[in-house]
């Protein structure tokens, strides 16, 4: 009886925020901040919040199976986990937990570990997933995004788009003057019918561009579609190729679920030097009635800094006369930090590698197949190939000029052994560490492992010093 109470609790509570929420939606719209459109939206987005909640936990329990641990309690004022294990029954929408998953088929799994004094064995990378799983997000918040900085940023490339349309048609003359009155004409009200609200204000003196014009200004998203977090995870991993294989495995088990995909591991080009994956499924019943939930993958080394920059951007944004640009700057140097620390340990995994990759390409089977092929596993989100058959070329010379030999081998090696164990581990360094935006950094280098790491990362950031 206890269980059935406390879940009818749950459900009495969530739809008791339900109605709440769907009144200010109905109050938002009734003074003209928002229109029907995104009324309509945002009252699927939280309506039958149980429901989608629900759906939630079927998107994790097909990636990952059940916990393999109680699941905790999470505080966002301490971003971490309460130590107070919590029943399913008490699960609910509007408060956010921890939960850890074990990545089944990890091609990692197992491959890390250091041994100790007396032969003790300690795990340095695990397969164990850490999810956090958001409370829903609160309607007021989810308002001010679409009114604010989505609606800006909307209003902006309709501008934009339309100005440069004109451009191409030969109306250079009239296409700033009609983006400055887009910018107005939306500024007025809260307007997301772009198309035709534009059409009326160039008028009939362009409709040889309305083609055109409808084409590209459907393309863009409505500040309400950019809502894509009212539902989200963040699942946090030890190395980015786990990430990567989490992120194909979701591709595989459900691909028409998939709205977008971004992955920003390697990426140098963001102003805040941030680096994470993103993907947006949709939890909802069919492709005309898109509920978007945010999945965030992101390595727990990197986390542990992200968590410091809540206070620092909060600082850094209140700093009077502090420009964003400076900011920005500011905090991109902080998180370089997050990428230095993720960086050592995958130096570390590569020295524990050394060994053992060579062991068994030395002894490797009859067919010359190693225990190790297909670690870690090949995935489709990489570095371009010029940049692989670069490196691959450089480190042939190296060894050649034996910048790089296996001294203390247990037998003499062929050159296309070294070669083989050399290769192996600089691919391991490609597909997990994070190219630095500092581009005179390198780890201090005290063993052949640390060197052809930094060798491996040198390479890296000259190609995109040229690039």
């Amino acid at each position: 009886m206890t269980h059935f109470g406390a879940d009818s609790h749950a459900k009495d509570m969530t739809a008791e925020n339900n109605i709440k929420n769907l009144a200010v939606i109905e109050r938002a719209l009734g003074s003209g901040r928002i229109d029907k459109n995104t009324a309509v939206y945002l009252t699927n987005l939280y309506s039958d919040s149980m429901h989608w909640f629900r759906e939630i936990f079927y998107v994790l329990g097909k990636c990952f199976g059940a916990p393999k641990a109680a699941v905790m309690k999470y505080d966002y004022e301490t971003d971490s986990a309460i130590d107070e294990p919590i029943r399913i029954s008490d699960i609910n929408p509007l408060s956010p937990y921890l939960v850890n998953h074990r990545l089944d088929a990890d091609p990692m799994r197992n491959q890390f570990f250091t041994s100790s004094a007396g032969h003790k064995i300690d795990l340095s990378v695990s397969s164990i997933v850490t999810v956090l799983v958001a409370a829903q997000k609160k309607i007021d918040r989810s308002l001010d995004k679409i009114t604010g900085k989505y609606y800006d940023d909307f209003v902006n490339e309709i501008a934009d788009t339309a100005h440069k349309i004109l451009v191409s048609h030969d109306r250079a003359a009239s296409a700033n003057a009609i983006a400055e009155k887009i910018r107005e004409r939306f500024g007025e009200k809260y307007i997301t019918t772009a198309s035709e609200t534009i059409l009326s204000i160039i008028g009939r003196g362009h409709e040889k561009i309305a083609v055109d014009l409808i084409r590209a200004l459907d393309k863009i998203e409505t500040p309400y579609e950019r809502l894509q977090d009212v539902w989200r995870v963040k699942c946090l991993f030890d190395l980015i190729p786990q990430a990567r294989f989490f992120m194909e495995r979701l591709h595989e088990i459900m691909p028409d679920r998939i709205l977008s995909v971004r992955d920003c591991f390697y990426n140098m080009q963001n102003p805040r030097n941030y680096r994470d994956a993103k993907i947006i499924i949709n939890i909802g019943p069919d492709a005309e009635h898109i509920i978007p939930m945010e999945i965030i993958c992101q390595v727990r080394t990197f986390f542990e800094f992200e968590r410091k920059t809540h206070g620092a951007y909060e600082a850094a944004r209140k700093k009077k006369n502090a420009k964003s640009d400076s900011i920005e700057a500011e905090l991109a140097r902080f998180m370089e930090d997050g990428v230095k620390s993720y960086n050592r340990m995958i130096c570390d995994c590569l020295g524990d590698l050394f060994e053992r990759v060579g062991w068994n390409i030395l002894y490797s089977r009859n067919d010359d197949v190693s225990m190790f092929e297909g670690f870690p596993k090949e995935c489709k989100l990489y570095y371009p190939q010029k940049i692989l058959d670069n490196i691959n070329e450089k480190l042939d010379d190296a060894i050649e000029n034996e910048v790089f030999r296996v001294k203390d081998a247990p037998a003499k090696l062929s050159r296309h052994q070294e070669s083989k164990i050399f290769h192996f581990l600089a691919r391991f360094v490609l597909v997990s560490a994070m190219p630095y935006m500092q581009t005179d950094w390198t780890l201090p280098a005290d063993n052949q492992a640390t060197r052809l790491f930094n060798y491996v990362m040198t390479e890296i950031q000259r190609y995109y010093k040229k690039h």
